[in-house]
């Protein structure tokens, strides 16, 4: 048995955050490739809604693989796996393709078999929206990626989990996501309103951190109430390209203009923390904001680990 293999035995699944941006979700797919990808996968599994960073993740993952479509349009035509050549001597040794949109051009029948014969020849192949195709191949990915609020990395086997369980989970929580994101993005466009521009993201359940190398002057209740006004106001929320979002009538810089909800009046139970965190290695000042807030907001609770009975 390989090393890799051995390796992997002991791992169910891993969590981490979604970032936001295009740069952190390719960080997080090479990171991802180096602790879980063995040389041997050939079936690799992606769940998540569209626009959610899946294809960022993948192209993290595998530096220099051609998406045969992303975000930005259709790349790569014809499908190549569908005209697999395994005599070539340059023939691909790595395949991707999008299950959701191949389905509109291609019988998914086809897509099962073309997977089949790929992996049949050793070749890997990279799936996105995995859960549609898996009721038709009857094997499981050998390693299984799931993009929603969190990012689920989790090695199957013949026990579970099926695709399914991942598809419930990141369709579930994607919604406080964009949520967190616009919320984010609202208080960042209010904070700039102000004068200050200066700070970085970072990640917490339900919510966000805007990061400080110095103690803001603001008042943080005061904040709270000029995002809850333009809420209120339902100001709409549009991709305008890569690099920027409209909120209202202002264009804003975001790294993840895709991760939106559609107007500010979608973000519910905002809240912010009341006073800056001060972080006591590396002295940052931390604003915190949340999402979907049940009762007053504690520091320590925001990344609680619920067990279950």
């Amino acid at each position: 048995m390989p090393y890799s293999a051995r390796m992997q035995q002991s791992h169910l699944y891993s969590v981490y955050f979604a970032p936001r941006g295009l740069t952190r979700m390719a960080d997080l797919g090479m990171q991802i490739a180096q602790q879980y990808l063995s040389p041997f996968d050939k079936l690799i599994g992606i769940i998540g809604e569209a626009g959610s960073g899946k294809s960022m993740l993948v192209k993290g993952m595998f530096p220099g693989l051609e998406l045969t479509n992303d975000d930005e349009g259709v790349n790569v035509r014809p499908l190549p796996i569908l005209h697999l050549d395994t005599g070539a001597f340059y023939s691909p040794h790595t395949y991707h393709l999008d299950i959701r949109f191949e389905s509109a051009f291609t019988q998914m029948w086809q897509l099962k078999d073309a997977i089949l014969e790929a992996i049949d020849a050793g070749k890997r192949v990279v799936v996105e929206h995995f859960d549609l195709i898996y009721p038709l191949l009857g094997i499981n990915a050998h390693l299984l990626i799931g993009v929603g609020s969190e990012i689920i990395v989790t090695r199957p086997n013949m026990f579970g989990p099926e695709p399914q369980d991942i598809a419930d989970s990141v369709f579930h929580t994607i919604h406080d996501r964009k949520m967190a994101h616009s919320a984010e993005d609202l208080c960042g466009h209010i904070l700039e309103s102000h004068g200050i521009r200066r700070f970085a993201h970072r990640d917490v359940k339900h919510g966000f951190i805007l990061v400080f190398d110095e103690k803001p002057d603001i008042d943080l209740m005061a904040l709270e109430m000029d995002a809850k006004a333009a809420i209120q106001m339902d100001l709409p929320i549009s991709y305008v390209d890569d690099k920027h979002i409209s909120i209202g009538d202002d264009i804003y810089h975001c790294t993840g203009p895709r991760m939106h909800v559609n107007s500010t009046g979608e973000i519910k139970n905002f809240a912010l923390l009341h006073e800056f965190m001060e972080d006591p290695i590396t002295k940052e000042y931390y604003l915190v904001g949340v999402v979907s807030s049940k009762g007053e907001l504690r520091a320590n609770d925001l990344n609680r680990i619920h067990v279950e009975d």
